[in-house]
């Protein structure tokens, strides 16, 4: 569901601003319409084009040194301040394969002496670590705690199957325990 969310919404938001878009531009684009032929949808297809165009023209910009200040600026002044952005944008990094390694790195926390699916949200200073623990099986909802490295196992299995196992209301937790003790107690 989840792997399926994130691919829908997106793309029906996507569909959505492109109609929006072109509808926002037909007001500009209808006197060149009218020098085409009418059974072609001028209107439209000029519209379209010019969604395009500033699709690439975006797209080529933030490419530079200039755009790339200018969209860092742009989230911090206005997209972080939407509540759950964040989050977001980290967990569609991870699961798409691009986000930083360090952010979100699927854990076993040691909880009121159980061990429970965690992520690894940073590292303070002092060696402690900042978890947040999903509430199964909504990977986004849960508590955040902060606790003692010793409490805190990192496995080594991709962000994608610690999700799973959260959804999955814990089935395939062994794949995580048995990367846990692999990391714990090498092969000799």
């Amino acid at each position: 569901m989840l792997r399926g969310f994130l691919i829908i919404v997106p793309i029906y938001l996507a569909i959505l601003l492109l109609l929006k878009g072109m509808k926002s531009l037909s007001g500009l684009v209808r006197p060149f319409a009218l020098l085409l032929p009418d059974w072609f949808p001028g209107e439209i297809a000029l519209a379209l084009l010019g969604v395009i165009m500033i699709c690439v023209l975006v797209g080529a910009g933030v490419q530079t040194r200039t755009g790339r200040v200018a969209r860092e600026r742009l989230e911090k002044a206005f997209f972080e301040r939407i509540p759950g952005y964040a989050l977001l944008r980290s967990l569609t990094q991870r699961v798409a394969g691009e986000g930083r390694e360090h952010v979100w790195k699927p854990a076993l926390a040691e909880i009121e002496e159980s061990l429970v699916p965690a992520f690894i949200i940073e590292e303070l200073e002092d060696g402690r670590y900042t978890v947040f623990v999903p509430s199964i099986p909504t990977p986004f909802a849960g508590a955040v705690y902060v606790l003692e490295r010793k409490r805190v196992h990192p496995v080594d299995v991709p962000f994608t199957k610690a999700l799973q196992v959260i959804s999955k209301w814990g089935a395939g937790a062994k794949d995580l325990v048995a990367a846990m003790e692999r990391d714990t107690h090498p092969a000799r």
